[in-house]
């Protein structure tokens, strides 16, 4: 890669017999180059590359600028080292963490009863009441206001825990952390905003919910039609603001409101700031920030997101008056909004959303494996069925491999980093994975899964799966626009200075320079698709797996940051191409996704049988990665080049394969019985201390079905009967799994009594014509 204007030509090898090669490649691409940067590119070259390369408008350009750039820079330059990952990040709960996951929150997740709740509409009262005075909707906020002062990793696991027990609960408490404006105050707020709402909503008092989505508005924000124009009424500087928010989850039930609306000042009457996307803070009630109150604001009536039972509705006003006071961070931020809501709120996406998928597959692995070990068809666990094995093992692998990316991510943002590009790819793949474990375990656990009520565990996490893919960028969008339009202009290490000359209209020498680089790094690349794709074909599998994965993920990633330079070539019609801008995203997400299970296996290499999961997770991804680049080759809109990248990435065709059927069937064991991978899998799920409660029957039930299992087939073996011991246990085994087979019946249904006298038949049968029956 090259960094600035310093060379670096080391590619590393994988293997001896390489290098060679490697060495040849290098000096032939040096001196193939050595002309092409000593000679000036000529005038019509720069005045075509200002036409076809991609226009940054402000609204990107902020989105640019916001946040900071992780280790995903190392997959746009082709070379990035596990050691280096395994030796930067790192994470775990703090005590003070730890303790409130294992009491507040225990105790929390104790009062949801997620069935009632849906009936409800709404949390009880009593859980309104806990949530608020024990701080959870204040986990994020500094102490210095009240807050917990919890890092992301504590924030997630919260999330977590709450997901696997009630969608609806882990929804409440994560918008104040991740979606409220309390992160905006606390970065750009006045001191009297600051003094005044910080411990307020760290106390739990105000309810805070934020404005951004609008009719005409959804994915695209920036498109917002909410208008504001600046006046001066009464002697008081403000807005005039017609606005309508929808989808605004809290917003029924919030007390202070941010919202984003366009502001313009066509009298001229800003002293500081400017005209632009503008972040207001809006109080249903008049407060010392605020005096008069917002007079015309209107909250209150509700959606109803899938009957999941969570606060969400709309925000309007028509030609509201909204002091200038009100504007987060007063005057001086007028037209900075969107400014700040990329740098404050791209890090909750990583955070709260994917801690919702991993909760649902967690459960899953949990609830849904141990049921697969209890219920039994043709007198076996269907456990032992390959159909169901099928389903168990990608569950299994998808736990492994979201769990891996919520550490990663949270490791990364512990060492200080805030990564816009990895936080999209997290909301997108922990979402999208979570989707497919649930629907897996609802096909393993069939009619429990579709019956509705108290002793159903899983409809709730299926239902509830939509609205995580949908909030907060749809995730269509997020794939075919967002993770590689963004991730390549942020994290090229080239790309941004060359549109940056470009743009300047008038910096040929800085075009020359950045382009000559563009080249070089294309030619770094290529040199290491051929030499890598070589190395890996003389690695073996066998006695080091997670470094023979991390030569494939090694080849793969140079062979995506070629594909990558060669995207250059459709220049500004690259942002409009989704179909190749979906492919590049997937092999980034998979990319990020392969050096995490890396990363998270050597953090777990103690536990026993990891190896197997890490086997099968490392193989899907690399056949996704293969798969996405060789749809690139196959559609690429420019004549030969697609052919090129398929002959320098994949020379001998395809060479990754979905898993194989052993490797499966292993995973759905380690997931169905009482191992050591299973209980890694199935951490920070919630199991109730009743034993009535559906999830804690299941779980103690799994390791006592394998024991009576075990007696059976060593009694049917002897051509014995059980021991008196033996008898015990298997007797208790079967209880307990005649208790989990059982589902929720009904005397009546949404307060109708499906026997009442109408539905008794007033009619009669006439006659029976036997003629005219005889003749048909």
């Amino acid at each position: 890669s090259v960094v600035g204007k310093r060379e670096v030509w080391q590619f590393g090898s994988v293997c001896n017999p390489s290098h060679t090669m490697h060495r040849v490649l290098v000096k032939a691409g040096r001196a193939a180059l050595a002309p092409a940067t000593r000679r000036t590119f000529i005038n019509p070259a720069y005045d075509l590359a200002k036409k076809v390369m991609p226009k940054i408008s402000n609204t990107e350009a902020a989105a640019l600028s916001s946040g900071t750039i992780s280790w995903e820079q190392d997959l746009f330059a082709g070379d990035l080292k596990l050691k280096k990952l395994v030796s930067t990040y790192d994470v775990k709960l703090t005590a003070e963490e730890q303790s409130f996951l294992d009491n507040e929150t225990e105790v929390l997740c104790e009062m949801l009863d997620q069935h009632q709740i849906e009936e409800d509409q709404n949390l009880p009262p009593e859980v309104w009441k806990y949530i608020r005075e024990n701080g959870f909707f204040g986990m994020v906020m500094p102490k210095k206001w009240g807050g917990l002062g919890f890092s992301g990793h504590g924030h997630a696991c919260v999330i977590e825990k709450l997901g696997g027990r009630s969608p609806t609960a882990a929804t409440t408490v994560a918008v104040p952390n991740s979606l409220g404006p309390g992160e905006l105050l606390n970065h750009y707020g006045t001191p009297e905003q600051q003094e005044f709402y910080l411990p307020r909503l760290a106390a739990g008092i105000d309810i805070p919910c934020f404005g951004l989505t609008g009719p005409a508005s959804g994915s695209d924000a920036a498109s917002m039609r909410d208008a504001g124009v600046v006046v001066e009424e009464n002697g008081v500087l403000g807005m005039r603001v017609t606005f309508s928010k929808r989808y605004i989850t809290l917003a029924p039930v919030a007390t202070v409101i941010g919202l984003a609306f366009k502001l313009s000042d066509p009298n001229k009457l800003l002293t500081v700031g400017q005209e632009g996307i503008t972040v207001a803070l809006l109080p249903t009630e008049p407060n010392p920030t605020v005096p008069q109150g917002i007079p015309g604001l209107r909250t209150g009536p509700r959606h109803n997101p899938l009957g999941v039972g969570f606060m969400n509705g709309t925000v309007q006003g028509e030609d509201v008056f909204i002091p200038m006071s009100a504007v987060i961070g007063g005057e001086a931020r007028c037209g900075f909004g969107w400014n700040m809501l990329m740098e404050c709120l791209g890090e909750g996406r990583g955070i709260s959303l994917p801690a919702g998928g991993v909760a649902a597959s967690r459960l899953c692995a949990l609830a849904v494996g141990g049921y697969a070990r209890v219920r039994k068809q043709f007198k076996v666990p269907i456990a032992e069925m390959e159909g169901v094995q099928e389903k168990l093992a990608n569950i299994g692998a998808i736990t492994f491999q979201v769990a891996a990316a919520q550490a990663m991510f949270n490791a990364v943002l512990a060492n200080g980093e805030k990564p816009p590009v990895l936080s999209a790819i997290m909301k997108h793949e922990c979402t999208e994975l979570g989707r497919v474990a649930t629907l897996e375990g609802m096909d393993v656990v069939g009619g429990a899964g579709i019956s509705r009520g108290p002793m159903n565990y899983l409809a709730s996490a299926y239902v509830n799966t939509p609205v995580s893919i949908t909030v907060e960028g749809a995730n269509a969008l997020t794939r075919s626009l967002i993770i590689f339009g963004q991730g390549l202009t942020r994290s090229h290490p080239h790309l941004l200075h060359l549109i940056q000359a470009i743009q300047k209209g008038d910096d040929m020498d800085g075009f020359n320079e950045h382009l000559s680089l563009i080249i070089r790094h294309a030619a770094t690349n290529l040199g290491r698709c051929v030499t890598r794709g070589l190395a890996v074909q003389l690695t073996p599998k066998s006695g080091d797996l997670p470094g023979y994965y991390e030569a494939q993920l090694g080849r793969l990633t140079a062979n995506f940051a070629l594909c990558a330079d060669v995207g250059l070539t459709l220049g500004g019609g690259l942002k409009t191409a989704e179909f190749l801008s979906g492919r590049y995203a997937d092999a980034l997400s998979n990319l990020y996704m392969g050096y995490a299970c890396l990363w998270y296996y050597d953090k777990h290499k103690h536990v026993q049988g990891l190896e197997a999961v890490l086997d099968m997770a490392m193989t899907q991804h690399c056949y996704r990665i293969q798969e996405a680049l060789l749809g690139l080759a196959a559609n690429f809109p420019i004549p030969l080049l697609g052919p090129l990248m398929r002959a320098v990435t994949f020379p001998r065709g395809r060479e990754y394969h979905v898993p194989r059927d052993k490797q499966r069937a292993e995973v759905a064991r380690l997931l169905t019985t009482p191992t050591e991978v299973r209980a890694l899998l199935t951490q920070n799920v919630f199991v109730s201390k009743s034993e009535t409660d559906r999830v804690n029957q299941i779980s103690r039930a799994v390791a006592l079905a394998c024991q009576a299992d075990g007696y059976l087939a060593a009694c049917r073996r002897a051509k014995r009967k059980p021991t008196a011991e033996e008898q015990r246990v298997i007797d208790e085994a079967e209880a307990l799994r005649e208790l989990i087979i059982q589902v929720d019946a009904f005397e009546t249904l949404g307060g109708s009594n499906h026997r009442a006298k109408w539905m008794d038949a007033t009619w009669t049968v006439g006659p029976l014509d036997k003629a005219a029956a005889s003749a048909h």
